[in-house]
């Protein structure tokens, strides 16, 4: 409905009429298993005395609604959605009791039941719009206000929120009330609430302020699997480098971390109390990759107390001031503070693709994006506000110089705490500390989009000296900027087996091509890398000698970080079809042996998966497959024992494996009557190779559920439904799909696992009749589901498998059809498009083979 979007012109017109002070929210949550009882009491002022505005409030009923002492008729001041207030006073106090339901879908207010125990646990997810689920509010970044939380809970349940947690006062038997004390004036999006009977490990940290009282809960089901040490020792080195950093005490009073089930993203920053999906406390064995995005989370929620909580955005298009930030911010301190000291390399190899990628589509946007409303920012959480803002960040550190930057950030925050700030106040304050001009760098960096190629081009005499070198700059059709980069270029030369570095040089590139005299007159290098040590945001090339000697080489590199880089230019160039798919196959099956670094394998393994299935010709396929099988598990048998590589080749095997002959390796290990040594058969391998045997339909039903029923646990329902979701029938396609998208009975958690299982397909034209449904329920999914529950369906469901001209033109027509369906959509489903529209590419060049 209308109502529920909130648009950015409403937001400012709602802002100029509405300063509020205090909001008192009762919350009893012993009222029934569905719903809970809110009553929240707001006290707000009005430059304008007898206007008319609106409150957010999203529930099933309300029951009373009071303003300044007069009653307001629910029946017609109340849609569903917000709640009319007339004719306003100089000074207000609006209260409103309701009732308000719990979610199952990781928004609002979410209640989840273990199935370990039969206990019920509690938490919230409010940004971008959701804490008016759980009671009354102006629900926009710049309406700050105080929040006094008093909670009516079962008394043997932890209650956490912003402030610290109070003793309870009992009101009958088995229920008590905490009241929490006033929060500091932030915005409501980071408010919280979490309860129940979570298991809770305590500490503390000296700070600036003093001591800060520290804690990580989680379920008492998963309590035996939480390494607090750890976690505690990350947020410690956490909290000494950002406080050091920004020259600016953390802001709040204590600071929580709640590992929650069911959870939609990684985590969230809500002040003091930070919300963290589950998965990252560990049950089985886990990568070193996952282990190291571990930290990163928690460091990037810990910057966040201070980008995002202490000084906040004004209105969603400044969100990139949140979230880039804060990945810059969290990265610096992983790579300087902890043992994660090639954490860029990370960010490099992860972080970067997801923006290339992301600001490769035609939903791209810039940095700074326009946002007209809240489904515009629900989007928006991509790999332009995250990651792509990290880099530019990283890249305006170099233009400015660390000590300029971390200057500008000082006086940001001195300047604006608690308050709310546009792009123009932080760039202000860079400017000051700096000295530089940053307009046109922001121009060219924060409010364009795309991403430019830089391309070496070397001519050599008869004796092999370069004559001439130069950067050739280019860019898309349709973002028709070059850009400024700071970038270096490495050389290169064959030593025996080794690729060595023999010089490197850092300069300026500018517009459509740069000169490099310093390459002038020398012996060209075997290898020339453009962005050597990665300080630039862009695509990169690789000129035709340095191309033959990394595909003679592919572990030639020492370092992991130049072997990502061109191993990510020779992706690049596969998705761009400028090479065929098979030569990346087969370079990166030569560069898997070997390979230590963690976030580059999973990387490196996830392409492998995505090449093979997506971006080969299909007459090529069937064959690369086997080979590719053939080999990952060869690999997995010859790594070494327990090792991390071992881990992931023997879960990138399971995923890709369709013949009887390696279901049938599968389920002997899964037996026992074939061992590798060093690997666990834990919980989640059995999990993998059992998934793997059902896609490949060398698994029963029974089989699957009686695997259920000896890991009779949360993830073991969501590992379930991927499994019998996987199974290759028509018969589990259909059932899946009629489980998570006709029907709105599944949590999210177990939704998305569905999903991930029917989206597996051996033999893809299972998934055929899936075309026209698919795009036959898009509109009546987004008008019913809440947003995250629609996301979900619309990407996750859609039969990309296929990958075939007549899905492409199927959703290219779903699109003409629908020009005026809501934006958010659109942009989703022509992301689906996108990937189609660039696997068919990428499978007619590798048709056309070498030559092309």
């Amino acid at each position: 409905m209308p109502g529920k979007n909130l648009t950015r012109d409403e937001a400012i017109a709602r802002a100029a009429l509405v300063s509020v002070d205090h909001y008192d929210v009762a919350l009893d949550l012993t009222t029934s298993e569905k719903t809970f009882r809110s009553t929240t009491t707001v006290t707000f002022s009005s430059p304008e005395p007898g206007t008319s505005t609106f409150i957010d409030l999203i529930a099933e009923s309300v029951q009373s609604i009071t303003l300044n002492g007069e009653q307001l008729d629910p029946a017609t001041h109340f849609d569903g959605v917000r709640i009319q207030l007339p004719e306003l006073a100089g000074q207000n106090e609006l209260t409103i009791d309701a009732t308000a339901l719990y979610m199952n879908t990781g928004e609002g207010l979410h209640r989840f039941v273990d199935p370990v125990d039969d206990e019920v646990y509690l938490y919230s997810q409010f940004e971008v719009a959701d804490c008016r689920r759980m009671f009354a509010v102006f629900e926009q970044p710049d309406l700050k206000a105080t929040y006094a939380f008093t909670v009516t809970a079962p008394s043997h349940w932890e209650v956490v929120s912003n402030s610290p947690t109070p003793e309870p006062t009992p009101v009958r038997d088995g229920v008590a009330t905490w009241a929490f004390e006033a929060t500091p004036r932030m915005s409501c999006y980071i408010t919280a609430l979490v309860a129940g009977p979570y298991a809770v490990v305590r500490d503390e940290v000296e700070t600036r302020k003093g001591t800060v009282p520290l804690g990580i809960f989680c379920r008492k089901s998963m309590l035996q699997h939480l390494d607090a040490d750890n976690i505690f020792d990350c947020t410690k080195r956490g909290f000494a480098f950002f406080e050091n950093e920004f020259d600016s005490e953390y802001p709040f009073a204590k600071y929580d971390q709640l590992f929650t089930p069911e959870y939609n993203m990684g985590a969230m920053e809500n002040a003091g109390a930070v919300t963290i999906n589950e998965i990252y406390v560990f049950r089985a064995k886990v990568t070193e990759a996952i282990i190291e995005r571990r930290a990163l989370t928690i460091l990037h929620e810990l910057a966040h107390m201070w980008f995002g909580n202490l000084v906040t955005m004004k209105w969603w298009n400044d969100l990139w001031l949140n979230e880039s930030f804060a990945e810059w911010a969290s990265t610096t301190c992983q790579a300087e503070a902890t043992q994660w000291e090639t954490a860029w390399t990370t960010f490099g190899t992860s972080e970067k693709a997801w923006a290339y990628r992301q600001d490769q589509l035609s939903s791209t946007h810039p940095i700074v994006a326009p946002i007209r409303d809240l489904e515009d920012v629900e989007v928006n959480f991509d790999g332009i506000t995250y990651a792509k803002g990290a880099s530019v960040l990283k890249q305006l550190v170099a233009y400015v110089g660390r000590e300029p930057f971390v200057a500008g950030l000082r006086a940001y925050f001195a300047k604006h705490a608690w308050g709310n700030t546009t792009l123009s106040d932080l760039l202000d304050e860079l400017a000051a500390t700096s000295g530089r001009d940053l307009d046109t760098w922001s121009k060219l960096w924060l409010e364009t989009a795309g991403v430019n190629t830089l391309r070496p081009e070397v001519e050599v005499d008869d004796q092999g000296v370069v004559t001439s070198a130069r950067i050739v700059q280019t860019y898309a059709e349709g973002y028709e900027t070059l850009r400024p980069h700071r970038l270096a270029v490495g050389l290169y030369a064959v030593q025996g087996d080794a690729l060595v570095r023999t010089d490197r040089l850092e300069l300026d590139v500018d517009g459509e091509s740069t000169d490099i005299p310093e390459l002038v007159g020398r012996a060209q290098p075997d290898l020339l890398l453009v962005n050597d040590d990665d300080l630039a945001y862009a695509k990169i090339r690789l000129d035709e000698r340095s191309l033959a000697t990394a595909l003679a080489h592919p572990r030639g590199f020492q370092d992991s970080l130049p072997r990502a880089l061109v191993l990510g230019a020779a992706w690049d160039m596969t998705r761009d079809a400028e090479t065929p798919g098979r030569a990346f196959v087969d370079l990166v099956l030569a560069s898997l042996p070997g390979e230590t670094d963690s976030t580059l394998l999973r990387t490196l393994l996830g392409q492998l998966q995505t090449t093979v299935a997506m971006y080969l010709a299909p007459e090529h396929r069937d064959e690369s497959l086997a080979r590719t099988v053939a080999a990952l598990k060869e690999l997995a048998t010859r790594a070494e024992p327990g090792s991390d590589a071992q881990l992931q080749l023997v879960t990138a095997y399971a995923a890709m494996l369709t013949s009887a002959e390696d279901a049938a390796y599968a389920r002997a290990l899964l037996e026992g009557t074939e061992v590798l040594e060093g690997l666990a058969i834990d919980t989640e391998m059995r999990w993998t190779l059992l998934t793997s045997m059902a896609a490949a339909g060398a698994a029963s039903e029974e089989e699957i559920r009686a695997e259920r029923e000896r890991d009779n646990t949360s993830t073991g329902r969501e590992r379930e439904a991927r499994a019998l979701a996987a199974r290759p029938s028509a018969e589990a396609k259909a059932a899946a799909w009629a489980a998570g998208v006709e029907s709105d009975e599944l949590p999210n958690s177990v939704l998305d696992a569905t999903s991930l299982g029917f989206g597996r397909a051996v033999d893809p034209s299972v998934l055929q009749p899936y075309v026209e449904k698919y795009h036959a329920m898009l509109l009546d999914v987004w008008e019913k589901r809440t947003h995250a529950i629609a996301e979900g369906i619309v990407q996750q469901f859609y039969p990309a498998a296929l990958a075939s001209r007549e899905l492409l033109e199927a959703t290219q027509a779903w699109l003409d059809a629908h020009r005026e369906a809501p934006a958010a959509l659109v942009r989703l489903v022509s992301e689906n498009r996108d990937s189609i529209a660039r696997a068919l590419r990428a499978q007619e060049r590798d048709a056309a083979g070498q030559q092309g």
